[in-house]
C-alpha cells in the first residue's frame, strides 16, 4: 500500500543539489507540488526548480538559513501563501563538517533548527501529513557502533535530531502528523562524503571496502521520495545501503 503523492505539498530543506534536488525531481514526476529550500546557492535552487516546471511540474525554490529563526518564519509563509497546506516536510539538510563554523553548529542546525523548522510548519499540516527525516548510518547507530572522528561530532548532533523528533511523536500523532526517518550508509558523491575524506583520506575507500558497495546519490533519494509515499507506522525507519550495520 502506498500513498498517492499526486498534488501533495512538499518542502525539501537543502534542495539546491544532492540528495535533496534529486527527491524533489522525482517526487514531481510523480505528481507532487515541490518547494525547494536553499541556504545560499540560489542559482543552483532555480536551475532545479526551473527544470521541474519546463517539463510540467510544479515547483519553486524558497531561501532560508533553518538556523535562522527570522528566515523560517519567512520561508513558511511563503510555502504556506504558495500551497495553503503542507503535506510532507522532508528535513534532508544537514551540516557540521563545514570550515570556520563554531563548535556548537552541528547540533545547532542538526537538532535545534529541525525541532523549530517541524513546529514550524505544524500549524498548516493538515491530518495524514508526513515528516521525512533523512541521516545516516554513521548517525543512527552512533550509540552502538564506533564511526570516523572526524565525523562524530556531527553524527552525535544528528542523532540527537532524531531523537529529539522522535520524542515528539505522541504530539505529532495527535495532530495527524507522523514521521518516517530514512538511514543510509556513506554515500557516492555527497559534500558530506567529500569533506569526510578530506579529513580522513581514503575514509571513503574503507568503507566501500567494508560494505562491498555504497549508494548512490539517485538510489537513495529514491528511497527518500519512497518514504514519502509508502504505508507505515509513526517512527518507521527505513534502512539504505550498509548491510553489515543491521541486525
Amino acid at each position: 500500500m502506498s500513498i498517492d503523492p499526486s498534488n501533495r505539498t512538499v518542502l525539501i530543506t537543502g534542495a539546491s543539489r544532492g540528495i535533496g534536488a534529486s527527491t524533489a525531481r522525482l517526487l514531481a514526476e510523480r505528481g507532487a507540488r515541490i518547494a525547494i529550500n536553499y541556504r545560499e546557492k540560489a542559482r543552483r535552487a532555480e536551475l532545479v526548480a526551473n527544470g521541474i516546471t519546463d517539463s510540467g511540474g510544479d515547483a519553486f525554490a524558497v531561501r532560508a538559513d533553518i538556523t535562522d529563526p527570522a528566515a523560517v518564519a519567512a520561508m513558511t509563509a511563503t510555502v504556506s501563501e504558495r500551497f495553503g497546506k503542507l503535506d510532507v516536510l522532508v528535513l534532508n539538510a544537514s551540516g557540521g563538517m563545514e570550515r570556520d563554523v563554531d563548535p556548537g553548529y552541528a547540533l545547532r542546525l542538526n537538532r535545534d533548527a529541525q525541532v523549530a523548522l517541524v513546529e514550524a510548519c505544524l500549524p498548516f499540516m493538515p491530518a495524514g501529513a508526513r515528516i521525512v527525516f533523512v541521516t545516516s548510518h554513521q548517525a543512527h547507530f552512533v550509540d552502538e557502533r564506533p564511526t570516523m572522528a572526524a565525523y562524530e561530532p556531527v553524527a552525535r548532533s544528528k542523532r540527537a535530531g532524531e531523537d529529539a523528533l522522535r520524542e515528539r511523536i505522541g504530539m505529532l500523532r495527535e495532530r495527524g502528523v507522523d514521521l518516517v526517518v530514512v538511514s543510509g550508509d556513506m554515500i557516492e558523491g555527497t559534500i558530506t562524503a567529500t569533506l569526510l575524506d578530506r579529513a580522513q583520506p581514503g575514509a571513503i575507500e574503507a568503507r566501500r571496502e567494508a560494505a562491498g558497495h555504497l549508494v548512490t546519490v539517485h538510489e537513495f533519494a529514491d528511497e527518500v521520495a519512497n518514504a514519502v509515499t509508502i504505508e507505515a507506522e509513526s517512527g518507521h525507519t527505513i534502512y539504505v545501503g550498509g548491510a553489515d550495520y543491521l541486525p
